[in-house]
C-alpha cells in the first residue's frame, strides 16, 4: 500500500480491542478498496477479526428513492462479499459518524475510507476527535490523493494536469485483499438489516422523495459496473475521443453513477485503460477520469466555500 493513502486523523493509539473496523461510506465496495485492504492487514497484524460498518442516514440532502435504491443494490453485493472473505457487515440506521463511534467501542482501531464533501470531512472529525482508538483515513475515492496532486487550489485542468501526470503510473498499481487470518463469528455487533431482501425494503420507509424510482436502466454493484465497462472498451472505447460529447452517439462508459457511490474504484479504471495501446481515446478517457474528476477533489478540498457563489470567481 502507497503511504501517501494512509493518514492518521487523531492521535489516540491501536489498543485491545474486539476487532478492527472498517468504517464503509465513500468506497461502497470489495474489489479495488484500498481502505478493506489496509483493514484487513491491520487485522491480521493484529490477530483479530474483521467488522465493516455501515450508518445509513435515511434523509440524506436530496436523496431520492432511485440514489437509496441503488446504493443499496451495491450494498447488498457488499455484505455478500464481506461474508465470504469472513468479515463482519453490520448496516445501521443513524448518522454515518454515530454509528461509527458507537462500533468503535470495542475496536482496536478503525479505518475510514475518505470522502471530500464538507459533509463527509465533518462526519470523520467527530469520529476522530470522539474515538476511544487509532482512526486511519486510507484514499480510495480518487487516483492521486489531492495533497499528493497539489498542496493548493488549482483553477483549471492545465495547472493541475502537469502536476497529477506524473504520479498516476504509481497510483495505479493494482490492490490485493489478503486473506483474513481470524474469520469473523460474534453476532453481536452485527447489523439488523444484515439480510438481502431486508435491506433493500428498508429504503421504502424512509421520508424521502418517492415520485422518482428505481432505473430500469441501470442496477447498481461493483458486478454491473465491471460489466458494463468491459463492455465499453469492447464497443465503444475506440470512438470515446472522437464522439463522447455527442449525447446521440452513446459511447460513454456509463461509470458515474458507479464511482458517485464507489461502487467501481476510479484506480482500477484507470488501470484497464492505461493496459490499452495508445490512442486519442486512451487519451481523452484518462483525462476525464482522472484531471477532470480530481480537479472538482481539488475545489472542494481546498475551497471552504466551494458550495456557494463566493466561489465563483
Amino acid at each position: 500500500m502507497i503511504a501517501e493513502r494512509v493518514q492518521p486523523l487523531n492521535s489516540q493509539p491501536v489498543r485491545l480491542g474486539d476487532y478492527v473496523l472498517y468504517w464503509m461510506q465513500q468506497s461502497q465496495r470489495v474489489h479495488w478498496n484500498h481502505a478493506l485492504a489496509v483493514a484487513i492487514e491491520q487485522a491480521n497484524e493484529l490477530k483479530l477479526p474483521l467488522l465493516v460498518g455501515f450508518g445509513l442516514t435515511p434523509s440524506f440532502p436530496e436523496a431520492n428513492y432511485r440514489h437509496y435504491y441503488f446504493m443499496m443494490e451495491g450494498l447488498v453485493e457488499v455484505a455478500a462479499e464481506l461474508r465470504k472473505l469472513g468479515a463482519g457487515w453490520a448496516l445501521r440506521l443513524g448518522s454515518p459518524d454515530e454509528v461509527c463511534l458507537e462500533l468503535a467501542q470495542s475496536a482496536a482501531l478503525v479505518i475510514s475510507d475518505r470522502g471530500y464533501l464538507r459533509i463527509q470531512r465533518e462526519w470523520r472529525r467527530r469520529v476522530a476527535e470522539n474515538a476511544p482508538c487509532a482512526v486511519w483515513q486510507v484514499e480510495s475515492d480518487v487516483v492521486v490523493p489531492v495533497e499528493v496532486a497539489s498542496s493548493k487550489e488549482e483553477y483549471a485542468a492545465r495547472t493541475l494536469r502537469p502536476k497529477i501526470a506524473k504520479y498516476i503510473p504509481r497510483f495505479i498499481e493494482p490492490v490485493s485483499l489478503p486473506a483474513l487470518h481470524v474469520r469473523w463469528t460474534h453476532s453481536a455487533n452485527a447489523g439488523e438489516f444484515a439480510d438481502p431482501e431486508a435491506m433493500v425494503n428498508l429504503v421504502s420507509k424512509f421520508p424521502i422523495d418517492f415520485s422518482v424510482s428505481p432505473s430500469p436502466l441501470f442496477r447498481g454493484g461493483t458486478r454491473e459496473a465491471l460489466r458494463r465497462f468491459d463492455d465499453f472498451l469492447e464497443k465503444r472505447f475506440e470512438r470515446y475521443a472522437t464522439d463522447r460529447s455527442n449525447p446521440g452517439a452513446d459511447v460513454t462508459s456509463g461509470m458515474s453513477p458507479y464511482l458517485h457511490f464507489g461502487q467501481i474504484s476510479a484506480a482500477y479504471l484507470a488501470w484497464r485503460v492505461w493496459q490499452q495501446p495508445p490512442s486519442p481515446s486512451k487519451e481523452a478517457f484518462l483525462e476525464e477520469l482522472i484531471v477532470r474528476r480530481e480537479l472538482s477533489m481539488n475545489f472542494v478540498f481546498y475551497n471552504p466555500r466551494y458550495d456557494s457563489y463566493d466561489a465563483i470567481p
